[in-house]
């Protein structure tokens, strides 16, 4: 398994596809991709690790995004 560069960082467009919440994790499999939430890259990404080409994980930028979007709220 390797990790990709910030080429491929993936977009507020990109969606969990378990729960459609936005995707901060992508694990390409042989057979295609999955994107992941934070919580569902925890819950999964263990056992989809051993079986991943790759995994693009940007799960770091949770809390700067958290921040970004409150930063302006009073």
């Amino acid at each position: 398994m390797t990790t990709t560069a910030a080429d491929d960082q993936l977009t507020i467009l990109d969606r969990c596809d378990a729960c459609g919440a936005q995707a901060y994790v992508r694990v390409v499999l042989p057979y295609g991709e999955l994107l992941f939430c934070g919580h569902h890259a925890n819950a999964h990404l263990e056992k989809l690790a051993a079986a991943a080409i790759c995994v693009h994980d940007e799960r770091s930028r949770i809390a700067s995004d958290g921040q970004a979007q409150g930063a302006g709220e009073a």
